[in-house]
């Protein structure tokens, strides 16, 4: 059986998100670390990013950070990473993240982590991947997506196999429990043709 070593968090980079959405994101910073999984991210500090990030790392993890050149006029980079890649733009970081990453972790977020994850559920429907692809839906947060893909399902323009490019975790041990026990042996991965 081949194991998850890598972990792909997309989540939200806003300094006024709901705080209640910390603790959450801390805690699977913190386990992922634990689990000896290194946690690949977007590279920022502030947000649940930064969060994610740190918890990760004072729990003695690994941590890769993937910007791209024009987020650094926006937001600040995460200078105590493990490594901290500065891409040229966000194609680059998000193909560079699905390479580096077994899997990917979608807590809360905005248009951003929206973007994101839209991208890689397609790429996995498309056969580029068939890497695990876990919404965390802490707190609810994720209902309204996963409404609108029942929604896009039902008027026929999402297929059955098309909804299945992702479960539902609603807490943190049930997202680390998805991790820990999946097979990646037989996953194909096509990363080369993004």
């Amino acid at each position: 059986m081949s194991r998850i070593t890598s972990v792909c968090v997309y989540c939200g980079s806003s300094s006024v998100s709901d705080p209640r959405f910390d603790a959450p994101t801390i805690e699977l910073g913190q386990e992922l670390a634990k689990a000896g999984m290194t946690t690949v991210y977007g590279g920022g500090s502030p947000g649940l990013m930064g969060k994610v990030a740190d918890a990760a790392l004072s729990a003695g993890g690994k941590v890769v950070g993937i910007i791209p050149e024009h987020i650094l006029k926006l937001e600040i980079r995460h200078n105590q990473l493990t490594e901290l890649h500065v891409v040229p733009s966000m194609h680059v970081r998000k193909q560079m993240m699905a390479e580096r990453a077994d899997a990917f972790v979608v807590l809360p977020g905005g248009l951003g982590t929206l973007d994101e994850t839209f991208e890689i559920l397609t790429w996995k429907y498309l056969g580029l991947h068939n890497k695990p692809v876990i919404m965390a839906n802490i707190m609810n947060y994720w209902d309204p997506f996963i409404a609108l893909s029942d929604h896009m399902l039902k008027s026929g323009f999402m297929r059955e196999e098309h909804r299945s490019t992702f479960v539902e975790a609603r807490s943190i041990a049930e997202v680390m429990q998805i991790l820990t026990t999946t097979d990646t042996s037989s996953e194909k991965v096509q990363i080369d043709k993004f």
